[in-house]
């Protein structure tokens, strides 16, 4: 082994340390599984809209031929929970309070975290010299999970997210593509076992198999990639899931083991973790601009935001502030946001 290479290592990882990171691995670039496991996963279908997942050729599981020259994957976990004692079934259980997945209520990850591995990669630089690398946060054609499994970060759950033996799964991912022939970590191995919670409480039923997600059934995918309506067959089973759906993680055993994030960044902004549906469908494009700025929810723009909080109206009770707010909008609203409120109403008036 290198001697300079496994001290450049060692460095790397207590640097990491420092900058907040959690745990930093590193690995070869060998997806020759995890890209079987894709393409399957697209023959089937199971990208749905997310037409992205199958561009770019092999580039997505061959790292050195998105960044010619890269040998060596570093990779990186952060934790994301605000509060690890909050009970989110009883988020979800509240008909009227707004769930938006836990990773989204504060700073947009993939700034911080980038910004971290940025940093990460100028002390590497600083130490030995231009070289080639590059930095991802869920911003390219990588496939994070995969590369972080092989690099001892924690092995991909029956849910398809990445778990961590002593720290459940409540993480962000990121990577920097490296040319140097750094000595690698061993791979995570599985202990799922036969827990099937994840599977068993997702409410569209969307891990079709173990480790298998049909995208075009999951929350997460209906109220953040879908651009058009929402399939009425899944509407009611929202429930009150407005941004997202932690449900599968939030049942893993895994995450006893979880902790509380240490980044000011992630911690809940505008009150979102308490946030009532009708708080928030009052806001008008102007109001959902400034109070997402910064937040990975404004990606979905305020006519889709609108869409998502209709449903979850329509989920729960018929009370009349509810209706006369959704009666409010329904004339100057899209077309989209009109078809979800006229079924809200639906619902509501049975």
């Amino acid at each position: 082994m290198n001697k300079k290479m496994y001290l450049l290592a060692q460095k790397i990882k207590q640097w990491g340390a420092k900058l907040g990171f959690q745990q930093i691995g590193i690995t070869d670039t060998d997806l020759t599984e995890a890209e079987n496991h894709l393409h399957q996963w697209l023959r089937q279908g199971f990208h749905g809209d997310m037409e992205y997942m199958a561009r770019h050729g092999s580039k997505r599981s061959r790292p050195d031929e998105l960044i010619a020259g890269t040998v060596r994957v570093i990779s990186a976990r952060m934790d994301f929970l605000p509060d690890i004692n909050e009970d989110l079934f009883a988020v979800v259980d509240n008909p009227a309070q707004a769930f938006i997945s836990r990773y989204a209520l504060g700073r947009d990850y993939h700034k911080t975290v980038r910004k971290r591995l940025a940093a990460l990669a100028k002390m590497i630089e600083h130490e030995i010299g231009d070289h080639g690398h590059r930095v991802f946060v869920d911003s390219a054609p990588v496939l994070e999970k995969p590369l972080a499994q092989k690099a001892g970060l924690g092995w991909i759950g029956k849910h398809s997210n990445l778990i961590n033996q002593h720290a459940g799964s409540w993480f962000f991912l990121g990577e920097i593509y490296i040319d140097l022939p750094l000595p690698v970590d061993e791979p995570a191995q599985a202990h799922c076992g036969r827990c099937t919670s994840c599977i068993d409480i997702c409410p569209t039923q969307a891990i079709v198999a173990p480790y298998v997600v049909d995208a075009r059934r999951c929350i997460s995918y209906l109220t953040i990639e879908l651009q058009g309506a929402i399939p009425v067959e899944f509407r009611a089973m929202l429930g009150n899931r407005i941004y997202g759906c932690d449900d599968c993680m939030a049942i893993c055993p895994w995450n006893r083991f979880a902790s509380n994030t240490a980044e000011s960044d992630f911690l809940p902004r505008h009150q979102l973790d308490r946030a009532t549906l009708l708080e928030l469908f009052t806001w008008d494009e102007e109001a959902f601009l400034s109070n997402t700025e910064g937040s990975a929810i404004r990606r979905i723009g305020h006519e889709r935001w609108l869409r998502n909080i209709a449903v979850a109206l329509g989920n729960g009770a018929a009370h009349e502030d509810v209706i006369e707010a959704l009666q409010g909008r329904l004339y100057d609203s899209t077309t989209l946001v009109q078809e979800h409120i006229e079924w809200a109403l639906r619902q509501l008036n049975g």
